[in-house]
């Protein structure tokens, strides 16, 4: 069977990609390397020793689409392609709203035209808002978004489920991750921002490598056991086997199903500070700086319903998390343009 992937060179889709092929799957990707690298695919080929199927394409674009899903027929697609920073959307929002939304109508439109039975749709806890009573279950309220890049999560799972209803032979799955880190444990695939790190695992292994002097750790007046913002941290490799497990739930039933992929444990941006420099032995100077528009004090996972459902959970623990992403750093201090 052949899955596509839109953003698939990108962190998580290049290490679901992996992950997809090494359990026989055939794996196309329609990849714009906005924020991306084409070295990814080569990677995750050479460990794999399979190939896959590359179009250099937009989301938003209906001719681009069509040439990747042109050929062998495709069973289903994840859908990962997207602006994703969530300050940023604070200060873009049209940008957020017509990328995001965009993407997800036109990639449906091909999907339904193309007879595409299945899609896994890379949603994002933000859609839970500041509301939710911890740990988040699937039921728990959303729509309560404090930035637009979460109401962009929540519009597109809305018009996901309006789709499945218009279209019962159209199969929906909704995957609202916590926060993806580390790397794949070669140290060959990882996550590799373009320009200044959004998230707080590639910023703490650029001070730790020397490309930054300090990490900024925004905020410490939150209502948290150090006044840090705390999160799920998940492994990069776990989510991407969420995917798979997605992928064959999509395949055998119909509608629209939500899980939440998290590991159910919380932990301070302090908390991940002093795990890293533990764990590696090397130093991750900081400064205090003011909150950022649009962050919640804490945030964490119910992964029941994946467990329950799906036959899947995290197994991979944070020192693991924090030994992986900094095996990536070390072998690629400047991410994918030190391919070689």
């Amino acid at each position: 069977m052949r899955i596509l992937l839109t953003g698939g060179a990108g962190y998580i889709g290049s290490h679901t990609a992996l992950t997809l092929l090494l359990n026989g799957y055939d794996v196309t990707v329609l990849d714009n390397f906005s924020n991306s690298s084409p070295e990814a695919i080569a990677r995750v080929e050479e460990l794999t020793g399979r190939e896959i199927r590359l179009f250099e394409g937009d989301c938003t674009d209906p001719d681009d689409l069509e040439r990747a899903l042109q050929g062998d027929p495709v069973s289903a697609a994840i859908h990962f392609a997207g602006l994703k920073a969530v300050g940023e959307s604070v200060s873009k929002p049209l940008a957020y709203y017509g990328n995001n939304l965009g993407a997800t109508i036109r990639l449906t439109e091909a999907l339904l035209r193309h007879n595409v039975p299945a899609l896994v749709f890379s949603s994002s806890a933000t859609v839970y808002g500041a509301s939710g009573k911890m740990p988040l279950s699937e039921e728990a309220p959303r729509g309560d978004c404090t930035n637009p890049y979460g109401w962009t999560k929540w519009m597109s799972e809305q018009i996901l489920t309006d789709v499945t209803r218009a279209n019962p032979d159209f199969r929906v799955v909704l995957l609202r991750y916590f926060n993806p880190v580390g790397a794949h444990e070669s140290g060959r695939i990882g996550e590799d921002p373009a320009g200044v790190p959004n998230n707080l695992m590639p910023y703490i292994c650029q001070v730790a490598a020397g490309r930054r002097e300090w990490l900024s750790v925004y905020g410490n007046d939150y209502d948290t056991h150090d006044g840090t913002g705390v999160r799920d941290y998940i492994h990069v490799c776990d989510l991407a086997e969420g995917h798979l497990a997605a992928v064959g739930y999509a395949l055998t039933h119909k509608g629209t199903e939500i899980f939440n992929l998290g590991t159910g444990k919380g932990y301070s941006v302090l908390d991940m500070v002093r795990t890293f420099a533990l764990t590696n032995e090397v130093d991750v100077p900081y400064r205090i700086v003011g909150r950022r528009p649009g962050d919640v004090a804490t945030c964490y996972a119910d992964p029941t319903k994946a467990r329950r459902l799906l036959g899947w959970r995290a197994r991979r623990s944070l020192d693991d998390m924090c030994r992986d992403a900094w095996n990536w750093q070390k072998h690629n201090p400047m991410g994918y343009r030190d391919s070689r």
